[in-house]
C-alpha cells in the first residue's frame, strides 16, 4: 500500500512540477515560448495614464477585436511616487489593475519598467525630485542613480508580483523591459554606459520574476536580455538578435509620429505599416509592437517639452479611442492573415529566393505535409509588377506583399485595402454652447512686491520643481530725464535672452510682448520697444515651461528660463538689469486659489466677458450643459492662444493655438474632455490664457466616425475573412471568394444615408470622393437597396450588377467606391 500511494505522491509532483513549468516563459531562436507553445504576437502600446479608467474596457476590447493579443504599457515613475519615499497607486494611474483588466480580456502584457521611458512624458518618467539627490547623474554608473532605480524597480515588480500578474504566477505578464534605447546615450558615459547597461540587466534577472527581460534599441543587450527593435521598417532595418538563441522581437513599430507645437499633421500610411509588419514576420519575427496603438491624450502638466496634448492621434486608435479605419481594419487584417500562416511559420524552415533587385520570394515549406506558406514581396515603390510563382502569375502593386498561406491563394495584400475607410467628425453640440463668459485677470506684480531673493534670475526648473508651469521675475530700474532718448524716432529696447520656453513681458504694468522657443531651439530672443518713463521702472516677467525634457544625455542638467535682460536706446548707454537684483514668485494667483473649481472660483471676482479680445493673463470661466448622445466629446479652441483647460476641477491640458505650423494652422484645436469628467446638467469650464484672446469662439462638439467608405478594386483580394485554418489545414469558409465591399457602422449605429457610389473609375479619399469619367448610373440606387438601414452591407464587386450587361467604359479596370453614413 505504501509503495503505490509513494508512487501516486511520485506521479502529482511530477505532474504539478510539469505543469509549473509550462507556465514559465522561455525563448529560442524562433520565439517565446508560452506555456509550452509558440505564439505569433501582436501586441500595442496603451498608456493606462493617457485615458481615465473608465475608457480602459472599451480600448482593450477594441484592441483584442483589432487582432491584437498583448497590451504593452510603461510604467510612469513620476506619477507614483511624485514625492521622494511615498510611492503610490492612485484609482486613476492604478497598473495592477489594468494589467488585470487586460488578462480579464485575454489579452497578454509587456510590462516596459523602466524606470525612463522617454514617452514624450514629462521628465521621461522620472520624478522631479531626482533631479536634486546631491551628485546624482540619471542613467549612468552612478551610485545614486542606481540605488533610486533599484529600489523603484523592485517596488514596482513586487506589487505585480503580490497581485500575481506575472504568467509563471498565472498572469498576463509575458515579457519585461528593462531601460528604454540606451544606445542613443550610451557614448555620452564611455565606461560608465557600458557599466551601466551590464547592471540594469543584472538587476532584472535577479528579480526572478520568471519571464525574458528585454532591452529595445540596444544592440549589446547582456545575456540572457534580448535587444528588440524599434523603428518603422525593422524587418529590413534591425541587424537582428545579438545571439543566435534569441528570438527577433519589434518592441515599436511607429504607426505615426508624436506631434509638438508648432508641427504639420504627422501621418503614416496603413498600407505601409501593414507592409512593415508582413516584411517582420517573413522573416522569422515573431512578437511586433505598435507604438501606438490607442493615441491617447496628455492630461494636465504630463506632456514632455512642447509636445502638444494629443499624443498618438494617428494611432489605430485615435485620442478618442475611435477607430481610424483603414488603419485599425487593414491592421487587424494583417494579422489575421499572419495567423493563417503559423503552423508553417513556426513548423517549417523559410527559403528565400531573389527574384531580382525589387522582387523577393519567401516560402515557409515542410517536406511531406500540407505546411506552405509564401510571401511574394514587390520592393519597386512606383511600378507593380506581375511575378510568377510555382506556375501562376501573381499580381502586385507598388511596394506590396501578397501572403498566400498555402503558397497559392492570396488572402492579403499590403496595399489593397479591403476593409473599410472612415472619415472623423466634429460636431458643434445642440445643447452644451450657450456659455455665459465671466473673467478674472491676474495682476501684474511690481518690484517691491516680491522680495529680491537673488542678483541674477533664478533657474526655471529648479525654482518650479515641476509643480506649475509659471514664475513671476520682477526688478526695477530708475532713470532719469538725461538716460531717456531725446529724438522723436528713437526708442529704447528691451532684449531679454532666455534659455526656453516662452515668456511675456510687463513694464509698469502694460504688457509689452511675447515670445517662445520650439521643441527643437528652447532658448528664444524677446526683443521690443519700450516706453520707459522718468523715475522707477517696474519689470514684470512670466516665464514658463511647456513640460521638462524627456530624452538625451545628461538630462539632469538641462536649464531654463531668462538667461540675461537688457535695456538698449538710452542715452547714458545700455542697462544691464542681468545683475539688478530679482524677485521671484512661484505660480500664478489663480492657480493658488484654484480658481479652476467650484470653491475656489468663489475667492476671486469675476466680470462679465465684453466683446473682443481680452487682456492677457485672463481667467475665463463659463457652465455648460452635457452634450447629448454617446460620442466623445471635444473643446475647439477658436479665438484663443496659450494655456490651459479645466473641466469641473480636471486639468484637459495645455492649448496653443497661437503657435501655427508651416501650413498656417494650430498644430491641435481640438482637446479632449472624457465624458467620466462630466456631469449630467451644470459642467464648470474654466481657461487660463496667456495671451489676448477672445473665448466667444469657443465650441463643444462632438466627434464620430459615422462617415464610413468602401474603396474595392478589380484586383483586390477577397476580404481575409473568406479563409480559416481548420485543424491545422487551410481551406474556404465563403463560397466563391471575390473583391467585396463592406461597411459596418460603430456603436450600434446603422446606415441613414448613401452619401456617394460609383462603379467605374472614382478617385479621393473617404469624406472626400468624386466621380470620374466612367460610372455605371445605378450604382447608387443598388447600394441603396442593399444598404439603407441595416448596421452593414457587403457588396460583391461583380460588373454585371452594376453595368447590367452595359458596360460604360469596358476597357478601364473597375474601382466601386461607396460612402455611406451611420447614425442611431
Amino acid at each position: 500500500m505504501s509503495t503505490i500511494i509513494l508512487a501516486l505522491i511520485t506521479m502529482l509532483f511530477i505532474t504539478v512540477t510539469s505543469a509549473e513549468k509550462n507556465k514559465e516563459v522561455t525563448y529560442d531562436s524562433r520565439s517565446l515560448i508560452i506555456n509550452g507553445k509558440r505564439e505569433l504576437l501582436f501586441s500595442g502600446s496603451v498608456h493606462y495614464t493617457r485615458s481615465p479608467p473608465e475608457m480602459w474596457p472599451l480600448i482593450i476590447d477594441k484592441a483584442r477585436r483589432g487582432g491584437l493579443n498583448v497590451i504593452q504599457t510603461y510604467i510612469f515613475w513620476n506619477v507614483h511616487e511624485p514625492v521622494e519615499g511615498k510611492f503610490k497607486v492612485d484609482p486613476e494611474y492604478d497598473f495592477v489593475k489594468f494589467m488585470q483588466l487586460c488578462h480579464d480580456k485575454g489579452m497578454y502584457v509587456t510590462l516596459r519598467v523602466g524606470p525612463f521611458i522617454q514617452a514624450e512624458w514629462n521628465h521621461g518618467g522620472l520624478p522631479y525630485w531626482l533631479r536634486e539627490v546631491p551628485d546624482i547623474i540619471f542613467r549612468s554608473n552612478n551610485e545614486a542613480f542606481k540605488k533610486y532605480m533599484k529600489e523603484y524597480t523592485k517596488t514596482v515588480i513586487k506589487l505585480c508580483q503580490d497581485a500575481k500578474l506575472f504568467a509563471p504566477q498565472g498572469g498576463p505578464i509575458i515579457l519585461a523591459q528593462i531601460e528604454n534605447e540606451y544606445n542613443h546615450i550610451q557614448r555620452a558615459f564611455r565606461e560608465d554606459g557600458d557599466k551601466y547597461v551590464q547592471w540594469a540587466a543584472n538587476l532584472a534577472v535577479s528579480l526572478n520574476v520568471g519571464v525574458p527581460w528585454i532591452m529595445c534599441k540596444q544592440t549589446d543587450a547582456p545575456d540572457p536580455v534580448v535587444n528588440a527593435c524599434n523603428g518603422r521598417h525593422c524587418g529590413d532595418t534591425f541587424a537582428g538578435p545579438n545571439k543566435p538563441d534569441k528570438p527577433a522581437l519589434w518592441t515599436e513599430n511607429w504607426t505615426a509620429q508624436y506631434r509638438v507645437f508648432g508641427d504639420p499633421p504627422s501621418q503614416r500610411s496603413a498600407e505601409d505599416i501593414a507592409f512593415s509588419v508582413a516584411r517582420f514576420f517573413s522573416k522569422n519575427g515573431s512578437l511586433m509592437n505598435y507604438y501606438m496603438y490607442y493615441g491617447g491624450t496628455n492630461f494636465g502638466r504630463t506632456s514632455s517639452a512642447f509636445s502638444t496634448t494629443r499624443y498618438y492621434d494617428e494611432a489605430p486608435l485615435d485620442e478618442f479611442g475611435l477607430q481610424r479605419d483603414p488603419k485599425w481594419s487593414h491592421l487587424r487584417d494583417v494579422h489575421k492573415a499572419l495567423t493563417l500562416c503559423r503552423q508553417s511559420l513556426f513548423g517549417a524552415e523559410s527559403v528565400v529566393t531573389k527574384v531580382n533587385q525589387h522582387h523577393e520570394i519567401i516560402v515557409f515549406e515542410k517536406k511531406d505535409s500540407h505546411l506552405c506558406t509564401a510571401f511574394i514581396t514587390n520592393n519597386h515603390t512606383k511600378n507593380p509588377a506581375t511575378i510568377k510563382f510555382r506556375e501562376t502569375s501573381y499580381f502586385l502593386p507598388p511596394r506590396s506583399i501578397s501572403i498566400l498561406p498555402d503558397c497559392k491563394t492570396v488572402v492579403f495584400n499590403t496595399q489593397n485595402v479591403a476593409s473599410q475607410h472612415n472619415s472623423r467628425n466634429f460636431k458643434k453640440s445642440k445643447k452644451a454652447n450657450n456659455f455665459k463668459w465671466e473673467v478674472f485677470t491676474e495682476t501684474i506684480p511690481v518690484a517691491k512686491d516680491i522680495k529680491v531673493s537673488g542678483n541674477v534670475p533664478a533657474e526655471l526648473y529648479s525654482l518650479l520643481k515641476d509643480t506649475t508651469d509659471y514664475a513671476w521675475y520682477t526688478t526695477s530700474v530708475e532713470l532719469g530725464p538725461e538716460d531717456l532718448p531725446k529724438k522723436s524716432d528713437v526708442s529704447t529696447v528691451i532684449r531679454i535672452l532666455s534659455l526656453g520656453h516662452s515668456l511675456h513681458t510687463f513694464v509698469n504694468g502694460e504688457f509689452i510682448g511675447t515670445n517662445h522657443g520650439t521643441h527643437e531651439e528652447k532658448g528664444f530672443e524677446f526683443q521690443k520697444a519700450v516706453h520707459f518713463k522718468v523715475g522707477v521702472n517696474n519689470i514684470a516677467i512670466l516665464a514658463s515651461t511647456i513640460g521638462l525634457p524627456d530624452s538625451g544625455a545628461y538630462m539632469e542638467h538641462r536649464y531654463a528660463g531668462p538667461k540675461s535682460i537688457l535695456i538698449l536706446g538710452l542715452n547714458s548707454g545700455k542697462i544691464d538689469l542681468t545683475s539688478n537684483g530679482w524677485g521671484t514668485k512661484v505660480g500664478i494667483q489663480g492657480e493658488e486659489y484654484a480658481v479652476f473649481t467650484e470653491e475656489g472660483s468663489k475667492k476671486v471676482e469675476w466680470k462679465e466677458v465684453t466683446k473682443g479680445n481680452g487682456k492677457s493673463l485672463s481667467w475665463y470661466k463659463t457652465t455648460f450643459r452635457k452634450p447629448e448622445g454617446r460620442d466623445p466629446v471635444a473643446i475647439k479652441m477658436t479665438g484663443m492662444g496659450k494655456g490651459m483647460i479645466w473641466i469641473n476641477g480636471k486639468s484637459i491640458g495645455r492649448h496653443w493655438m497661437s503657435f501655427l505650423s508651416p501650413l498656417g494652422s494650430p498644430t491641435q484645436s481640438e482637446y479632449h474632455i472624457p465624458r467620466t469628467y462630466l456631469n449630467e446638467k451644470e459642467n464648470l469650464l474654466v481657461i487660463f490664457e496667456e495671451e489676448q484672446a477672445d473665448p466667444s469662439q469657443i465650441e463643444i462638439q462632438t466627434v464620430d466616425r459615422d462617415t464610413i467608405c468602401s474603396i474595392i478594386t478589380e484586383n483586390h483580394p477577397p476580404n481575409v475573412n473568406s479563409w480559416a485554418s481548420k485543424g491545422g489545414k487551410f481551406q474556404t469558409v465563403v463560397e466563391n471568394p471575390k473583391p467585396t465591399a463592406t461597411v459596418q457602422c460603430p456603436n450600434h449605429k446603422s446606415i441613414k444615408a448613401v452619401e456617394f457610389a460609383s462603379f467605374g473609375d472614382p478617385t479621393g479619399v473617404c469624406g472626400e470622393l468624386i466621380k470620374g469619367k466612367c460610372d455605371a448610373s445605378a450604382t447608387k440606387q443598388i447600394v441603396e437597396q442593399q444598404c439603407m438601414g441595416k448596421p452593414s452591407c457587403s457588396i460583391p464587386l461583380e460588373a454585371s450588377t452594376f453595368t447590367q450587361g452595359k458596360d460604360p467604359c469596358p476597357d478601364v479596370s473597375k474601382t466601386l467606391a461607396i460612402q455611406v453614413k451611420c447614425d442611431l
